[in-house]
C-alpha cells in the first residue's frame, strides 16, 4: 500500500533538481576560487611577489664612519674606533630589570651602566636598540654569544665610537657627539634628512662637531640581507657601502692650545689667538673645560650634575658666550677713533690731576693713580693707561659716531665664526639704551643717554660688554691695518673620497679705511706698554717686537670706595684682561686674554699671554723653556 503511494518519477526529478543545485553551487564555488586564483596569480602577481620578497629580504642601513678632526699640523683631535656593544631592544623584553640582572652574571654591569641606560630610555624612546655596555672584551662577547638563546631582545653589535684623544684640551672647540634625541629627530625631519640618518645613533651636539655635522656625517650605506622566518640574517645579497664623512683640518695649533690651557693653571677665563692675515684661530681656550669623551656613550647623571651645577661653569664657552667689559684694552681703539675723527692729534696733551669732572657736574671720575700722571699725550695715555685722558676724550666724542667707527672692528656684532651660539655683545648707543630700557617699568630718564654714560664707556666700562672672541678679532683687525678676515676654527675640509682639500676662508671680508700713520701711532704706543708701561716687567727680555695693552674690568660698583681685593669675595673681584700682537711690523698672532676675577691685567692675564707669544714666536715657553721648534727660532732671529 505504501509503495503505491510513492512516486518514483517525482522523487527522481526532485533528486536531480537537488543534484543540479549542488552542482551549480560547487561549480560557482570553484569558479570563485578560480577567479580569485587568477586575480592573485595574474593581476596581483607583481604586488604579492614584492611583498614576499620584502619579507625575505631586509634592507639594513649601514652608518658611515664619522670624519676625522685634526689640528693645523695633522695631530688627531677626534676619530672613530670600533667596539662591541651589548644592546637591548626594550620592545622585545618583558622584564628589563630581570634581564639586566641575569646578564650581569655573564658581563660586568655597573650601577653607572644601569643609570646611563635608564637615562637613554627617557631621552631616546623611539630607538629600537639601546646600549647597556660598551667596549666589551672578547671574553665577554663569547660568554654572551654562547648564552644568546636565553635572552630574547639582547644583541651584540660592533659599532663605531667617537674618541677625543686630547681629553679636555680644546673641548669647547671640538664640542662632542651624543645619541640622537627627540629634538634632533624633529630638526632632521624639518631639514628632510631623516633618510640620511637611518641607522645613525649619534649626532654632533656642540662645537665644530655640531656646526660641521653635515660634512662629518658621511653617507649611509645599505646591506640587502636575506632573512629567515624568525627574522635572522641568512646571507648578504648585495651591499651599497657607506661613504665616510669628510675630514676637518682645524686652524688650531694644539701645542699652542695646550700651552695656553696650562698657563691658566686653576684660574677661570678665556683666551683667543688669531692669525691676523688669514683669520685662522690658533688657540681657543675656555677654562675650565670638560672631557667630551664623557658624552660619547651617554653621560651618567652624576657627571652631568657635576658639570651642570659647578660654580665654575665648565660647560660655558667663555670665548664665544662670555660677555665682559673690555676695560682699558678698549683705549687703543678709542684713541684711533679720536685720530680718525680729528678730535685729537698724537701730540694733543692734557694735565692729569688724577680725576675728571664733567662741566656743571659734581660727580668725580677718579683715575687709578692718585695725584694723576702729569702731562699726558696720546702715547703716554696708552702706555700708562691714563683714565683721565679717556674720560675727557669720551666726553668730547659723540657716542653714536664712536659706535659707527668701532662696529667694523667687530664690537657689538657677531664675528661670524664657524661655530654656533656666538653672543652679539653690547656696543652702546642712544638707540640701544632707549630700547634696552623700553619696558613700561622704566621712566623716561632711564632711556636718556647722559654725558656720564659716555665718560664711563670711554674706559671700557659702563654698558660695554664684549666676548673675548670679539676683543681678539678687533685686535687682529687693528694689527692687520684694518684688513678684516672672518675668524674661523676650520681651516680646510678634505673630501673623504677624492682627498681634495678646500679652504674655508681664503679671502678678506672687509677693509676699514684707516690712515697708516694713525695705525702706526697706536701700534707704537702698544709696543711702549710692553717696553716701559704697565706690562713692561712681564715682557722684559722678549727677543721679538710686540705690542700689548692691559685692562681691568670692574665686576660691581664700589660706589666711590677704595678697591682692596683681599677684602672682597673672590668672585666679585675685578676681571683681568690683556691684548697683544707680535711681531710689530707684520703680526702673525693677535691675542686676547681674560682671567675672571683675576685683578690687574698685568698680574694675571699678561703672564699667560707672554707664554703663548713665546711659544708661537720662539718655539719655547719663557726664557728658560725648552726649545720645541728651532725653525721658529730661526725665523725670529732673521726678522
Amino acid at each position: 500500500m505504501a509503495s503505491e503511494l510513492r512516486n518514483p518519477q517525482y522523487e527522481l526529478k526532485r533528486f536531480q533538481s537537488r543534484l543540479l543545485l549542488v552542482g551549480v553551487l560547487v561549480f560557482a564555488a570553484f569558479g570563485v576560487l578560480a577567479g580569485r586564483f587568477i586575480w592573485l596569480q595574474v593581476y596581483k602577481h607583481q604586488h604579492f611577489q614584492t611583498l614576499a620578497e620584502s619579507n625575505r629580504i631586509a634592507n639594513i642601513p649601514v652608518p658611515p664612519s664619522r670624519g676625522i678632526i685634526t689640528d693645523r699640523h695633522g695631530v688627531v683631535l677626534a676619530n672613530d674606533y670600533a667596539a662591541y656593544t651589548l644592546e637591548l631592544i626594550p620592545s622585545k623584553i618583558q622584564n628589563l630589570d630581570e634581564t639586566i640582572d641575569k646578564l650581569a652574571e655573564y658581563v660586568e654591569i655597573t650601577p653607572k651602566d644601569r643609570r646611563r641606560f635608564r637615562k637613554l630610555m627617557e631621552e631616546a624612546k623611539n630607538f629600537e636598540t639601546l646600549p647597556l655596555r660598551t667596549r666589551l672584551s672578547e671574553e665577554e662577547v663569547a660568554k654572551v654569544a654562547a648564552n644568546r638563546f636565553r635572552f630574547p631582545g639582547v644583541e651584540i653589535r660592533s659599532r663605531a665610537f667617537r674618541q677625543y684623544p686630547m681629553g679636555e684640551s680644546a673641548s669647547h672647540v671640538l664640542g662632542y657627539i651624543a645619541r640622537v634625541s627627540q629634538k634632533d629627530q624633529e630638526r632632521l625631519a624639518e631639514a628632510n634628512l631623516m633618510g640620511a640618518y637611518r641607522g645613525t645613533d649619534y649626532i654632533g651636539k656642540a662645537g665644530v662637531e655640531l656646526s660641521y655635522e653635515t660634512e662629518l656625517h658621511g653617507i649611509t650605506g645599505i646591506d640587502e640581507v636575506e632573512v629567515d622566518a624568525g627574522g635572522r640574517a641568512v646571507r648578504v645579497l648585495s651591499r651599497k657601502p657607506p661613504v665616510a664623512g669628510n675630514n676637518l683640518q682645524l686652524s688650531i695649533d694644539i701645542k699652542l692650545q695646550a700651552i695656553a690651557e696650562k698657563a691658566f693653571e686653576d684660574k677661570r677665563g678665556a683666551l683667543v689667538a688669531i692669525e691676523p692675515s688669514t683669520g685662522d684661530v690658533l688657540a681657543f681656550v675656555s677654562k675650565p673645560g670638560y672631557d667630551p669623551n664623557l658624552f660619547v656613550e651617554g653621560i651618567d647623571p652624576e657627571s652631568w650634575k657635576a658639570l651642570n651645577e659647578s660654580p665654575d661653569k665648565p660647560l660655558l664657552n667663555r670665548p664665544l658666550r662670555g660677555a665682559y667689559p673690555p676695560g682699558s684694552t678698549f683705549k687703543p681703539f678709542l684713541a684711533l677713533a679720536a685720530l680718525e675723527m680729528g678730535l685729537r692729534t698724537p701730540s694733543s696733551a692734557i694735565s692729569d690731576p688724577g680725576y675728571f669732572y664733567l662741566p656743571g657736574s659734581s660727580h668725580r671720575f677718579n683715575d687709578d693713580k692718585p695725584g694723576g700722571h702729569g702731562i699726558v699725550d696720546m702715547y703716554k695715555s696708552i702706555v700708562v693707561s691714563c683714565d683721565t685722558y679717556y674720560y675727557q676724550l669720551a666726553a668730547d666724542m659723540d657716542i653714536d659716531e664712536k659706535a659707527d667707527f668701532l662696529r667694523p672692528f667687530g664690537f657689538g656684532r657677531k664675528t661670524g665664526i664657524d661655530v654656533e651660539g656666538e653672543l652679539i655683545g653690547v656696543l652702546p648707543t642712544r638707540e640701544w639704551k632707549r630700547k634696552y630700557y623700553g619696558a613700561a617699568k622704566y621712566r623716561e630718564e632711564h632711556r636718556k643717554w647722559y654725558a656720564g654714560d659716555s665718560v664711563s664707556a670711554g674706559i671700557g666700562q659702563g654698558y660695554n660688554t664684549y666676548t673675548p672672541l670679539q676683543i681678539a678679532h678687533a685686535m687682529a683687525v687693528l694689527s692687520n691695518n684694518g684688513v678684516v678676515f672672518k675668524p674661523h676654527l676650520v681651516k680646510a675640509i678634505q673630501d673623504s673620497r677624492s682627498g681634495e682639500r678646500r679652504l674655508t676662508e681664503p679671502k678678506p671680508t672687509d677693509t676699514i679705511a684707516l690712515k697708516a700713520e694713525y695705525v702706526n701711532v697706536i701700534k707704537n704706543a702698544m709696543a711702549g706698554v710692553n717696553k716701559e708701561g704697565t706690562s713692561a716687567m712681564v715682557f722684559k727680555g722678549a727677543p721679538y717686537t710686540n705690542g700689548g695693552k692691559t685692562g681691568t674690568a670692574q665686576v660691581f660698583s664700589l660706589k666711590g670706595q677704595k678697591y682692596e681685593a683681599s677684602k672682597i669675595d673672590e668672585r666679585l673681584r675685578d676681571h683681568a684682561l690683556f691684548v697683544a700682537f707680535a711681531p710689530l711690523d707684520k703680526p702673525t698672532i693677535a691675542i686676547a686674554v681674560l682671567v675672571e676675577n683675576g685683578g690687574f691685567g698685568s698680574q694675571s692675564a699678561a703672564p699667560i699671554a707672554r707664554k703663548v707669544l713665546d711659544f708661537h714666536m720662539l718655539g719655547k715657553v719663557g726664557p728658560d723653556g725648552d726649545v720645541a721648534n728651532t725653525s721658529a727660532t730661526a725665523k725670529v732671529a732673521a726678522r
